[in-house]
């Protein structure tokens, strides 16, 4: 159980209709959801961690500096 404003349970409501849900908890699923695809950083998001992760097991070529690169 929480403690929510009257104005958060309406928006909950219209969620839960708009989408068909059956209770309140699946409303709040899919706004979590959409905060995440909206509000959150890319280096946030789990696939983008994985990513990194996963690049960073490959092979690097070490450079003492720029110079190096272009030569």
């Amino acid at each position: 159980m929480i403690d929510i404003s009257e104005r958060a349970n309406m928006v909950l409501n219209i969620i839960k209709a708009r989408y068909g849900f059956s209770d309140k908890s699946q409303a709040i699923e899919r706004m979590a959801q959409e905060y995440e695809e909206q509000i959150l950083e890319p280096q946030f998001k789990p696939a983008f961690v994985k990513e990194v992760k996963k690049a960073q097991k490959g092979k690097f070529l070490k450079l003492k500096s720029v110079d190096e690169l272009f030569a």
